[in-house]
């Protein structure tokens, strides 16, 4: 019986250390899997752990509370102004007592007070605060709430309607793949609060103000583009017809036709160069007909840098069709390269004087862009590039980088970019060298010469390479 009862025992006893020995490497790996987790924050309160497994997430997470804050605390000084103007006229007519009971004050005049005074202000609060536009719930299960961008940062009702989204009337995707239509508006557009709200307070189909000033002041800062509005454009009242194309290339338009209240000059002929209160600083000379015939067809002036219209179509020869001119100007360039069966679309600002009315008086095609904005033209499309008077020396090293990768974008493969007259202090030619160099464009001229004694004159005419991907 001992016998048999030895392999037993040791089999029993065998299993009994390997349950211990178990046991304690589950106790161990317990004990460490209870560490890492404790570790990690898991016997905390913490919201993105639970959102992570639990799918709860923050419905105000995409909200602006700054701009609701902001309105709230518009209105809130809104009632208080209310409020201290009230209470100002109430000591005031304590103080003056006895000449309440002998003043008799009409109801036309309380009625005015009343309106101007009290229900006007406490309207504006109301609508400030009824035009308040929370987050919309987006999505079905574990939802969040999305607000519609910058809708609580305007108080006019028009900048409102035009930044909220247009969706489709028959409730499906539209032709361009979208749920939505956002109308575009400058981002810096919310720095100009009280110049755009300016810029867009007027009577629906009524004439607008003649405000294009404010609207280029805006877009110089940053809010372009500005938006549309729904108001008539105002226009000379004496306005002539234009002269036809083959005598408005070479002569200055009828003064009639131009609205001059936001100029110095009152006519073309005070835009001379010989005036010296004629209002705008670059371009002097621009208005000239005389001078403006000579320029890229004679040279006048025995600088290198200056090239002819007729040497650079000369270097691809019949390929020039399109292109733009990119400075400022009133489209002499644009005219010449129109003799030559080339049509130019002139970029132009109305800097002190009216320069897009000129260019388009002469029966060209001006574009209306500041340097804050992108070119509105396709890629690989522009034949030419050409830039006079305008990107000098004061242009940011960074913002120049943009600009030169934009016009690269639009310049077809063998494009030709014409840089005519920049200049720029000397210690600063390398830096403006490797921006236009870093393209790694072909040159076909390449001109250098002194300006004065610390500035340069540099012109250029590259090519685009060809890109094949």
């Amino acid at each position: 019986m001992r016998r048999s009862c030895l392999p037993k025992c040791r089999f029993g006893r065998i299993m009994g250390w390997l349950q211990i020995l178990l046991g304690g490497l589950v106790i161990i790996v317990s004990i460490s899997s209870l560490f890492k987790f404790y570790s990690a924050g898991f016997f905390w309160r913490n919201e993105d752990i639970c959102r992570h497994f639990y799918g709860v997430r923050n419905e105000y997470e995409d909200f602006d509370i700054k701009a609701l804050s902001d309105r709230v605390g518009e209105v809130l000084n809104k009632l208080d102004s209310l409020q201290e103007k009230l209470e100002s006229a109430v000591q005031q007519m304590e103080k003056n007592k006895d000449v309440l009971h002998t003043t008799n004050i009409t109801k036309l005049e309380f009625k005015k007070y009343l309106e101007e005074e009290v229900i006007r202000p406490l309207y504006s609060a109301h609508i400030s605060l009824r035009l308040i536009r929370l987050p919309i719930p987006e999505g079905i299960r574990n939802s969040t709430m999305k607000e519609e961008p910058l809708i609580n940062t305007f108080v006019i009702e028009e900048i409102r309607k035009y930044i909220t989204p247009k969706e489709s009337r028959i409730g499906k995707i539209n032709i361009f793949g979208t749920e939505r239509i956002y109308n575009t508006i400058g981002h810096a557009c919310v720095l100009y609060k009280k110049e755009l709200e300016e810029y867009m307070n007027y009577d629906i189909g009524s004439y607008c103000d003649d405000d294009w000033n404010l609207a280029q002041k805006l877009m110089f800062n940053g809010c372009d583009p500005l938006p549309r509005r729904r108001c008539l454009t105002r226009a000379s009242k004496v306005y002539q017809k234009p002269y036809p194309i083959n005598e408005s290339l070479w002569k200055l338009p009828d003064d009639r036709n131009v609205r001059w209240s936001n100029y110095q000059c009152r006519n073309f002929q005070c835009l001379m160069s010989n005036n010296t209160k004629r209002g705008y600083l670059k371009c002097v000379g621009c208005f000239e007909m005389e001078k403006e015939k000579l320029k890229w067809v004679i040279k006048n002036s025995s600088l290198p840098v200056d090239f002819l219209i007729s040497e650079i179509l000369a270097i691809k020869p019949g390929e020039i069709r399109i292109g733009l001119d990119y400075g400022v100007g009133t489209g002499t360039f644009a005219a010449r390269m129109r003799e030559n069966n080339v049509t130019v679309v002139s970029t132009a600002l109305n800097l002190g004087a009216p320069f897009n009315e000129m260019i388009a008086l002469r029966g060209l095609v001006p574009l209306y862009v500041t340097l804050n904005q992108r070119l509105p033209f396709f890629d690989n499309i522009m034949d030419l590039i050409h830039t006079a008077g305008f990107l000098d020396g004061w242009i940011d090293l960074l913002l120049l980088d943009f600009i030169l990768f934009d016009w690269d974008r639009v310049l077809r493969p063998g494009g030709l970019l014409w840089i005519d007259r920049f200049f720029c202090n000397k210690k600063d030619l390398d830096d403006f060298m490797y921006m236009f160099l870093q393209l790694r464009y072909k040159k076909h001229k390449w001109a250098i010469t002194p300006k004065s004694k610390d500035e340069v004159y540099f012109s250029a005419v590259l090519e685009k390479p060809p890109r094949a991907i």
